[in-house]
């Protein structure tokens, strides 16, 4: 009977890894035109915006951490293309682009990079830190990995309330590491939590390669042991996030759990304004911008479809500059909060 009992288990047990199975990463979309054309100014306006951001920390107006998001814009604009109306989204600290992509005006977000009272979280938050719920964005962290448990907590909102919404909760292949991140992978997985892990794997965490600093380099095997599946993604191909967050979303509002998607993906600046990347050669960063670049990928598409010209095309980085400088105006000049807001939105 031992034996019998034996048997029997190891037969669930190759059932259920089955189960495990989850949907393979599809092939990148086949975008139309207008798609192409929306991809395009998305991501050129998270680029132009955090290339002012940085000229503004490097002028003095930004002070504390700020953390740039380039070289990886197709991630969330690709990502933000499956939603539906009341998908919320949570991300750490490098989280502008974030914030842009969920339609939060650039006027807001920058001037609370300034600290001023008309940002986001009133001048209060800074740039790790701020929110809108307008618009279902839950934040950028400061704390490595806390956002995890959070985003978590939404999806558990959601299959309370008995809506079809999704939780996207992105964060790092640093933070992929923390413990809080795999007490949420079981209790996502035990409840069947309508969330996606989205693992922005940028290569180099704080300044240390994923390869010195993770025994398993492959996030998308992360969840396994919770009976969460995974797919890897071209984080740098916004038709391949888009086609793989349409899987992932399907999944999730179908009732099957949680999904983690890892995002192969790049970022051209240091992991923050005061990192000089010495860790990496210029070399290979350079590679990745004239090999692998979201932005140019889209742009030489567009070109080679005669879907746009080059004078088109100068014409919406033209469009989008304006707005950046008029975010960048708006937040050097707006008023800095008043001392009574040191006693607003606190827990007594």
């Amino acid at each position: 009977m031992a034996v019998a009992a034996k048997t029997a288990s190891a037969s669930k047990s190759k059932a259920d890894s089955k189960t495990l199975q989850g949907p393979a990463a599809p092939k990148p979309a086949n975008f139309t035109k207008d798609q192409d054309l929306a991809a395009y100014r998305g991501m050129l306006l998270i680029r132009r915006f955090e290339e002012k951001a940085g000229q503004l920390y490097g002028m003095g107006f930004i002070g504390g951490f700020c953390h740039l998001y380039i070289g990886q814009e197709a991630v969330v604009t690709g990502m933000k293309m499956a939603l539906i109306d009341g998908d919320q989204m949570i991300t750490a600290y490098r989280d502008h682009g974030h914030m842009l992509a969920m339609d939060m005006e650039p006027r807001g977000v920058m001037a609370e990079l300034t600290g001023r009272r008309g940002g986001y979280s009133r001048g209060k938050g800074g740039s790790m830190h701020m929110f809108s719920k307008e618009k279902n964005f839950y934040g950028g962290h400061g704390i490595v990995g806390a956002q995890v448990s959070l985003g978590t907590g939404l999806a558990f909102a959601n299959r309370y309330r008995g809506n079809k919404n999704v939780s996207l909760t992105y964060f790092g292949d640093g933070a992929a590491n923390q413990g809080q991140v795999y007490e949420s992978f079981n209790m996502a997985s035990l409840w069947k939590l309508p969330v996606i892990y989205v693992i922005e794997n940028n290569r180099y965490a704080m300044g240390t390669s994923v390869t010195r600093s993770s025994a398993e380099t492959d996030f998308s095997h992360r969840g396994a042991s919770f009976r969460i599946p995974g797919m890897q993604v071209d984080g740098m191909d916004v038709r391949a996030v888009k086609s793989a967050a349409e899987v992932a979303v399907e999944w999730c509002r179908s009732g099957k759990g949680p999904i983690i998607m890892e995002m192969q993906t790049y970022r051209y600046r240091g992991h923050s304004m005061s990192d000089p990347a010495k860790y990496r050669s210029k070399d290979e960063v350079q590679k990745m911008r004239s090999e692998h670049d979201p932005i140019e990928q889209v742009k030489a598409r567009l070109i080679e479809k005669k879907w746009a010209s080059e004078d088109a095309l100068k014409a919406i980085d033209k469009e989008v500059r304006d707005i950046v400088a008029d975010a960048a105006e708006f937040a050097q000049t707006d008023p800095e909060p008043d001392a009574s807001e040191l006693w607003t939105d606190i827990v007594h």
